[in-house]
């Protein structure tokens, strides 16, 4: 088959059927932006839910202890009054009356029913406990807030797990607006730079927006049968916007070029050469992404589906739609101009990538020392779970958590919930008492133990066989049977430990993962914040290498395919994951130093999700590019010539396409929910570093290096060409 004949049929066919194709496409976006807008009401939760322990744990609570499957916490605060005081008291009790009524709130514990745990200094709260689910809540969040009293000298606060999650989606949603408020026109700038004409340059932002609308109308019906989390709001507007409008500036350029041939042959050939690049460069990002769908947890699941999705619309917006309204418009893709582009082969980069070439050796040491600088901070990188410090240090819900976390402290919120499960009734068979007996003191005697709460805590100090003994009385049993339900419900029994180290460090991660076994014949089950902690880290840190296999596998045999090379994909793999390395490292310097912000720590999914993203777009101008490279080296066969010419003719279009690509990531970085601030600016600094430093000195000096060796391929024979400079 002739190279790239398929990719001419799918020109000749966009040509001929030009006007049915758009009329398809925007009755398609019509229809699917109606259930774009909707999206966000069904939005839930940060996406760090996965099938493991702590989710057991949660469902035993819930099926044998009655523990509501969700809640949230009024915080009452005053400087003026003590929880003790009349005043205070009336306020509390007047707050939780507003609150009858709610939808699904099954009960509310006031802070006076349990005062040791509830309150301390000026600070209490109430549990108001709902029987649906984390994110079916945002009805009953909305009464609470509408029901709220505002008392001057007392104060009451809304957060818990339920109103952050509902929070960031608020958040999510104005972050996206101001986004797109800097991103699109910066970038309709560049276009207008690059083209001169407003038709030309607007031709990509619409092929953005129809990519972004189509994907968020079919994500909908995606979330309908599974939970989606809120960062999908931002996640794939940023990849859409990016991706469809870098696409398209690449095919309006290549159509413009070839318009001298006239409007049928420049749309044919436009999507024979420039869409060949983009579905292979549409091809590396849906790989890059497609690793993500290996780790089990559904924030990397959903952010996975919904790029890949935004990918294959993009993708096929740009072979299709565009070079439709292109054969359209014809010669008037020209009109509107502005202003006249200068074209000059001769260009800055022309020089500079001779000057490059000349000098191979010393140019890639020297890029090659920079990113390794640039590197060295990445061994300092902590990683963490974003919780309500990643919304904007203004929101309610963040404001009042972090009072709640100061005042209770850590490690009283949140104990190692260890359930132990026995083959009898542990209230029925003495063995499984003190079986449970001494697990208790086992795990009393660990050293990251402070101290332990279960049966044995509120039975006046009875042991287990005397505990047993009183059971078997019909006044034992009335004695301890307030004490009995929170802990003991016939076969299973829950104990509660308190760490004496930081429950999310290493330390903590460690000692719930050594627990879970048999002990004294008895199963355990291990939950709570701890455990939850070391299932997500444990399964990044898992799946993630088998992720990053598949995705550099498959890349590079995809490249090789795409190029008839062996070197090119294997330069172009090492290139990128050293520039990726080195924006972890300057990453890592932004927030963590405190020398342009606060210290924070570096969202958990940063990285993976920074990869997944940042490996196929680099690839898009690294196939655009070496595309052109193989075009000319195929028809003249010089190497230094191809490459110099190839660079030279491409230049201005990539150097705008990564502009583009980074003021539109860029501009989440002026957004205020911090893991896409971080996301944001990883995106931006990895085009940035690849549009720089590896395609102006790394790509020119390995090119020159390997010579004719960048196009070897075994069993594959090239035919001798002219090396007398035929496209000079």
């Amino acid at each position: 088959m002739k190279k790239g004949l398929s990719f001419q049929t799918l020109g000749k066919f966009t040509y001929r059927f030009r006007k049915l194709i758009i009329t398809f496409w925007v009755l398609t976006t019509i229809l699917l932006g109606f259930f774009a807008v909707k999206l966000p009401s069904i939005l839930s939760g940060s996406g760090f839910e996965m099938d493991g322990s702590f989710s057991k744990v949660e469902n035993i609570l819930q099926d044998k202890f009655d523990q509501p499957k969700s809640s949230v916490m009024l915080v009452f605060d005053s400087k003026t009054h003590a929880p003790e005081d009349d005043e205070y008291k009336a306020f509390v009790m007047d707050t939780i009356e507003k609150m009858d009524g709610v939808d699904d709130v099954v009960d509310i514990q006031s802070p006076y029913e349990v005062p040791e745990r509830t309150i301390k200094d000026n600070v209490s709260f109430a549990s108001v406990q709902f029987d649906k689910s984390f994110g079916d809540l945002k009805k009953s969040i909305d009464q609470i807030r509408e029901r709220m009293p505002d008392e001057k000298e007392i104060s009451v606060s809304l957060t818990g797990g339920p109103v952050i999650a509902e929070d960031m989606n608020t958040a999510s949603q104005h972050d996206l607006a101001r986004a797109e408020a800097i991103g699109i026109p910066a970038a309709l700038i560049i276009l207008l730079l690059a083209f001169g004409g407003l038709i030309a340059a607007g031709l990509p932002i619409i092929v953005g927006l129809i990519s972004v609308a189509s994907s968020l109308g079919l994500l909908y019906f995606y979330g309908q049968t599974t939970n989606v989390s809120i960062f999908l709001l931002n996640v794939v507007p940023m990849i859409g916007l990016a991706l469809g409008i870098d696409f398209a500036l690449l095919l309006v350029n290549r159509f413009r070029e070839e318009l001298h041939r006239g409007v049928e042959k420049a749309t044919i050939i436009s999507v024979q050469t420039a869409g060949r690049s983009i579905a292979f460069s549409g091809l590396c990002v849906f790989l890059g992404l497609s690793g993500m769908l290996l780790i089990d947890i559904d924030i990397f699941k959903t952010v996975a589906i919904g790029g890949m999705v935004v990918v294959v619309l993009s993708v096929l917006n740009a072979i299709t739609f565009l070079p439709a309204m292109l054969a359209v418009l014809g010669q008037r893709v020209n009109a509107l101009k502005l202003f006249k582009t200068k074209e000059n082969n001769r260009s800055v980069w022309h020089s500079f990538a001779a000057f490059v070439m000349k000098r191979p050796i010393i140019m890639a040491v020297i890029a090659a020392l920079v990113l390794g600088l640039s590197v060295t901070p990445v061994k300092d990188m902590k990683l963490s779970i974003p919780e309500a410090d990643a919304l904007p240090p203004d929101y309610e819900s963040r404001l009042a958590f972090e009072k709640f976390e100061k005042t209770f402290g850590e490690d009283e919120l949140y104990p190692v919930t260890i359930v132990a499960e026995s083959k009898n009734s542990f209230l029925k068979d003495e063995d499984s008492l003190l079986a449970l007996e001494q697990l208790t003191e086992d795990l009393q005697n660990e050293k990251e133990v402070n101290k332990t709460e279960s049966i044995f805590t509120y039975t006046n100090q009875l042991t287990g066989s005397e505990l047993f003994q009183a059971l078997q009385t019909d006044q034992g049993k009335q004695q301890f049977s307030p004490v009995l339900k929170p802990f003991i419900n016939d076969d299973t029994a829950v104990i509660k430990a308190y760490l004496s180290v930081d429950v999310t460090g290493d330390k903590a991660k460690q000692f719930v993962k050594k627990w879970e076994k048999e002990h004294e014949g008895l199963s355990i089950t291990i939950g709570g914040v701890t455990k939850f902690n070391q299932e997500i880290f444990d399964e990044i840190i898992e799946k993630a290498p088998y992720g990053l296999a598949i995705v550099l596998i498959t890349t590079l045999f995809i490249l090789m395919i795409a190029f008839r090379s062996v070197f090119i994909p294997v330069k172009a793999i090492f290139m990128n994951m050293l520039s990726l390395s080195a924006t972890f490292g300057i990453l890592v310097w932004i927030f963590q130093s405190g020398v342009i912000m606060e210290p924070v720590d570096i969202g958990l999914m940063i990285p993976v999700f920074t990869f997944g993203i940042v490996f196929g777009l680099s690839m898009d101008y690294e196939v655009f590019l070496i595309s052109r490279i193989q075009e000319i080296y195929e028809e003249i066969g010089d190497n230094d010539r191809a490459t110099l010419l190839g660079l030279t003719s491409t230049s201005k279009i990539i150097t705008s396409a990564a502009a583009i690509m980074i003021v539109i990531t860029g501009s989440f970085a002026f957004t205020n929910v911090m893991p896409v601030k971080q996301i944001g600016i990883a995106i931006a600094l990895a085009i940035f570093i690849d549009a720089t430093i590896v395609r102006m000195i790394f790509v020119p000096s390995l090119m020159k290096l390997l010579g004719d060796w960048n196009w070897w391929m075994p069993f594959i024979k090239r035919k001798e060409k002219n090396r007398s400079g035929a496209l000079s």
